[in-house]
Order: structure tokens, then C-alpha cells, then sequence
């Protein structure tokens, strides 16, 4: 007798093909990538600080040398962000097109590599006490071998592979929230881990060994573990609409509900008897992003900042528990996605979430003890919500073969919002920190708020369309 006659469950997970998840890729990298994030933020901390302290010529109060470890530490992260954002936009381009071409796991192997490669050198520089300008070598790096763009990338490809259209939401949604639990507990663990080692030089030793650890078993199961998937998908009358966006915590992304006769964000999906949306239902959706993008941005770059120095002065534990935080709203945007998708249009989810992070950012202008951010933050529950939804709402208006098109295009913008965005926001931060440490939080609720208007008439544009094409199909 067979396995499969003797152990009734054994055709099941025959069929589950576990070497074709690529959730565990998803949460080791995802770990490894929480730890880096902290331990860099904490390394730059002691270092810049260190720096700091050793060219003040005379002794100075702690206040002006705090605001001068800030400006240090906000110097690096503008050239830093900018190598970030540019470097990997021809690397990824090229990454996805061998990856259709010749094999599914060229982008996210080589990715990969340039992740470890990353974490490899913040290991390197507390180990043998690098200068800090090493990291920008150390992320360029990472850019030329695709960045997170071509991982995400690799990830969605896969993910989709082996999984029915009617399942895919199920799937990818589930993808996330590991993605999300992932990054939660690298950042609850990464305070910790950074007070390992007694020695202050090597102070954060041990977190940047998990991070490199994480990211090595990501890199060698995705090569000698992780086999493409076999496409299982069928086609069906309407099909999903699947959004993805590149974040400052991370990645996510969501589709709509699989059954055809719900409506979503823009109401109907586009049908061949239907009138063309006038283009500037486009062009106000495109302008909302940039607008929110601009908001959201300035916030989550100028928040680490923000709670190193009085009033909050954290800890690394407490630097790990707030940036634990952001996740938890990761997590959270996307059910609420899931809820309110079934009760409201795609333009009422948007301002929801603009809403809810505005109200959040203007909070944070205010903040002068802990928990008063973690009040603000749970405002922010929704934050992540209206960009994944516009891309949900752009594809409704527009036919299946201009996705690829209008996405880069869209996705080129989000990419330089956020590159002059936060040199703009790092610069107005060392301005005014001064004066009133919350001006750029002020300056980003100002920004989500407005986001709102060009969403509005661009759903009062959207119902009249759809009054005019139902009268003319009739």
C-alpha cells in the first residue's frame, strides 16, 4: 500500500507543496530587515553622538549637544534615503525582466544577496568600528542588486503562482500579515538584543548578528529550498485587482473581494459597453497619492528622530517597542480593508485612512510623553489604507493592458515624492526643532487633510460618470 492509502492525510499535504511557500522567506527577511532598521538607527545614535561629543571644542550643555547628534544623525539619513530611492529603479526593472524571461527566482535570489550584503556591513561596522559613511556604499549596494522593489516583486510573482484567482485575495492578504507579525517582532526584540553586549563599542553586536542570521537562511532557502510553483489559476469572468506599494515600514498590498457582483472603490469595473472615465479622474487619483505620499513620508522619516531626543529621549528598548508600533498599524489597515471594503465605495476607504493619519500626525505635534504616542499611533490604525486603494480604484478605470503602464508611472512618482520629500522634511525638522520640535508632524496632517480634496471631486466626477453610463446603456 501506498502512503497515500495508509495515511489519509498525506495527499493533502502532497498537495500543499510546502516548498513552495514563500512565507518563510517573507518573515525571515522581514525579521532581519526590523533588526537592521533599529540596530542602524541605534548605531548611528552612539556613533554620531560619540563624534559629536569629540569635535565640541569646549564643554557644552547636554541640550546643544543633543540637537547637534540630531542634525548629524539627520545629515546621514537624507543622503542615505536619497541612494535608497534611486539606486534600484534601473537594477529592479532589469531584475523583473530576466524573471519572466528565464526564471521566477532571479529577482528575489539576487535581491536577497544585496540584503544580506546590506546587513553584512552594519555587522561589519560595530564590529570593527566603520565609519558610518560606510552605509552608503553598503546601500547603493543593495539598490544595484534590485532592493526591496525586485523582492516585493519576486514575492507577488510567486505568491500568485500557485494559487487560484478566487483564492489569490486569501493568499497575498495572508502573505502580509506575515510580513507584518514579522517586523512586530523584530522590533519588540531589537532593544534587547542591541543591550547584549557589555562593552559599549560593540554595542549592538549581537542584534546585528540575528539581522545578518535572518537574512542568510532567507537568501539559502530561497535557493535550495523554495521551487516555483506550478500556475493553478483559472480564468474567471472579472478579474482581481491586485495593488502593491512600497512603504517606509515596508511593503503591502491588497485586493479587492472575489466575488464578481460586489462593488469596490470606483463603484462598477470597467465594461467593453461602457463610456471611457475621463482622464482626469485619473490625474486626481495620481495627485491624492502624491499629496498623501508627501504626508506620510515626512512623518515616518522624521519620527525616529523625534523620539530620540527630550521630550521622550528613548531607550533602545522603547525605540524598538515604537517602531513594533508601525506594524501593529500594518497589520491593522489591512483588515480594515477587509471590512470596510464590503460596506463602502474605494473613495470612502481613502479619506477614511487620510483621516485617521492626519488626525494621528497632528497628535504627534503635541506629543510630550509616551503615551501620547502610542495614542497618536492608534489613531494612525488606517494610515496605510488610500495608497494601495487608489492603485485598487485606478484599476477599475483603466483597461487590463495599461496596468503595467499606468503602475510604473505611478509607482516612478511615489519613488521620487519620497526621495525629495524626506531631504525636504530632514531639512525643516533641524530648522524648527528648536522652536517646536512637532512642526513637521503639524506640516503632514496639513498635507493628509488636503489629500482629501482632489479624492472628493474625483468621487463627485466618478458618480456622475457612472449616472451617465448607466443611462446611456439603457
Amino acid at each position: 500500500m501506498g502512503l497515500q492509502a495508509t495515511c489519509p492525510c498525506w495527499g493533502y499535504l502532497s498537495r500543499l507543496q510546502v516548498r513552495t511557500w514563500i512565507e518563510p522567506v517573507v518573515a525571515s527577511t522581514q525579521v532581519a530587515s526590523s533588526l537592521y532598521d533599529a540596530g542602524l538607527l541605534l548605531v548611528l545614535k552612539e556613533s554620531l553622538g560619540a563624534r559629536v561629543s569629540n569635535h565640541s571644542a569646549s564643554p557644552s550643555p547636554r541640550g546643544a549637544l543633543e540637537d547637534q547628534q540630531q542634525k548629524a544623525i539627520s545629515n546621514f539619513y537624507i543622503i542615505y534615503n536619497v541612494v535608497t530611492g534611486l539606486t534600484p529603479l534601473l537594477p529592479a526593472y532589469l531584475l523583473g525582466w530576466l524573471s519572466d524571461r528565464y526564471h521566477r527566482k532571479i529577482s528575489i535570489c539576487v535581491a536577497l544577496l544585496g540584503i544580506l550584503l546590506c546587513r553584512l556591513a552594519l555587522l561589519f561596522k560595530v564590529l570593527w568600528d566603520w565609519p558610518v559613511e560606510v552605509m552608503y556604499w553598503a546601500v547603493a549596494l543593495n539598490g544595484l542588486c534590485g532592493g526591496l522593489s525586485a523582492y516585493w516583486a519576486g514575492v507577488i510573482s510567486l505568491g500568485s503562482l500557485g494559487s487560484s484567482e478566487g483564492g489569490r485575495s486569501v493568499r497575498l492578504i495572508f502573505i502580509d500579515l506575515i510580513l507584518g507579525l514579522g517586523g512586530f517582532c523584530g522590533s519588540m526584540a531589537s532593544g534587547h538584543l542591541f543591550q547584549q553586549m557589555s562593552e559599549k563599542a560593540w554595542q549592538g553586536l549581537v542584534l546585528t548578528a540575528c539581522s545578518v542570521s535572518c537574512a542568510s537562511f532567507a537568501l539559502f532557502y530561497s535557493l535550495l529550498v523554495l521551487k516555483v510553483p506550478k500556475s493553478v489559476a483559472k480564468p474567471r469572468k472579472a478579474l482581481p485587482a491586485v495593488d502593491t506599494v512600497s512603504g517606509t515600514i515596508g511593503t503591502y498590498r491588497t485586493l479587492d473581494p472575489d466575488q464578481p457582483d460586489m462593488q469596490s472603490v470606483v463603484g462598477h469595473p470597467l465594461s467593453p459597453g461602457k463610456a471611457k472615465p475621463p482622464k482626469t479622474m485619473i490625474v486626481l487619483l495620481f495627485l491624492g497619492a502624491i499629496i498623501y505620499d508627501l504626508a506620510v513620508v515626512g512623518t515616518v522619516d522624521v519620527m525616529p528622530l523625534f523620539v530620540l531626543r527630550a521630550p521622550l529621549s528613548w531607550n533602545q528598548v522603547q525605540v524598538g517597542y515604537g517602531m513594533a508600533a508601525g506594524y501593529i498599524i500594518f497589520i491593522t489597515s489591512f483588515l480594515g480593508v477587509l471590512v470596510f471594503s464590503r460596506c463602502f465605495r474605494d473613495t470612502t476607504m481613502i479619506m477614511i485612512g487620510m483621516v485617521s493619519f492626519g488626525s494621528g500626525a497632528l497628535l504627534l505635534s503635541f506629543v510630550k510623553e509616551t503615551y501620547m504616542f502610542y495614542i497618536a499611533r492608534a489613531v494612525m490604525l488606517f494610515a496605510l489604507i488610500p495608497i494601495t486603494t487608489i492603485r485598487s480604484a485606478m484599476s477599475k478605470l483603466i483597461k487590463d493592458s495599461s496596468y503595467g503602464k499606468v503602475f510604473v508611472i505611478l509607482q516612478l512618482f511615489l519613488t521620487l515624492t519620497w526621495v525629495v520629500t524626506s531631504t525636504m522634511y530632514n531639512e525643516i525638522y533641524q530648522v524648527t526643532m528648536e522652536k517646536f520640535v512637532g512642526t513637521c508632524f503639524a506640516l503632514s496632517s496639513f498635507l493628509s487633510f488636503l489629500a482629501i480634496v482632489p479624492i472628493g471631486i474625483m468621487a463627485y466626477k466618478q458618480a456622475s460618470w457612472l449616472k451617465h453610463a448607466d443611462i446611456t446603456e439603457t
